[in-house]
């Protein structure tokens, strides 16, 4: 499987963020998004996870399942954690297990995956903002996809967290998968950079 893009623009709000991108990535490897504040990183991720559309270029995934889109066979991890606070851990994990469909593995054991099968049955009002995290990551294992798209994966996530999450992604590449991730901070995975332009 690899991903590339080539020629990629992005305008938002008129101005141009970025042109003239280009990237690649294959399964098993993972490459790590760089730049300044405002530089497009976001927007790429966004782009390629069909959120936003590309002001020209293209983005094109090969050797996937030809049936699904390149977005359904993405998960887009943004750096806002998609929670309803009133319901449990354990029924938000359910409920985006059964959203997004696609092959599934069992909710348990994503959240012990994750450390935060002690609070399975806790309001996510109450957790956090690192154990909110860890339970948007539960959300990739509990229905497996080929491709990871994580927007600051490593926000908010403690020393143990971001080992434990390292490990978690390091597991992901040697099934064969691919990350592309938006980052600051080291992955703690191997991953060429692409630095993006911009503004601060």
């Amino acid at each position: 499987m690899r991903l590339a893009g080539s020629g990629v623009r992005c305008v938002r709000g008129g101005r141009e963020v970025f042109s003239g991108l280009d990237f690649e990535a294959a399964s098993g490897g993972a490459l790590a998004v760089t730049g300044a504040n405002g530089a497009g990183k976001t927007s790429l991720l966004r782009m390629i996870a069909g959120l936003l559309t590309l002001a020209s270029g293209s983005i094109v995934l090969e050797g996937g399942e030809n049936e699904l889109t390149l977005a359904e066979q993405a998960h887009y991890l943004g750096h806002r954690d998609a929670l309803k606070p009133a319901l449990s851990v354990m029924e938000n994990l359910e409920f985006w297990r059964d959203f997004l469909g696609g092959e599934v593995s069992d909710a348990a054991e994503s959240l012990a995956a994750v450390g935060l099968d002690h609070a399975a049955e806790l309001p996510a009002a109450y957790l956090s903002a690192g154990q909110r995290r860890r339970l948007s990551i539960a959300r990739l294992l509990a229905v497996r996809r080929p491709i990871w798209l994580l927007d600051e994966p490593t926000s908010a996530l403690d020393a143990d967290g971001q080992a434990l999450f390292a490990g978690l992604m390091g597991e992901h590449l040697g099934r064969g998968g691919l990350i592309i991730a938006a980052t600051h901070a080291p992955l703690g995975i191997a991953a060429p950079e692409l630095r993006i332009g911009g503004a601060a």
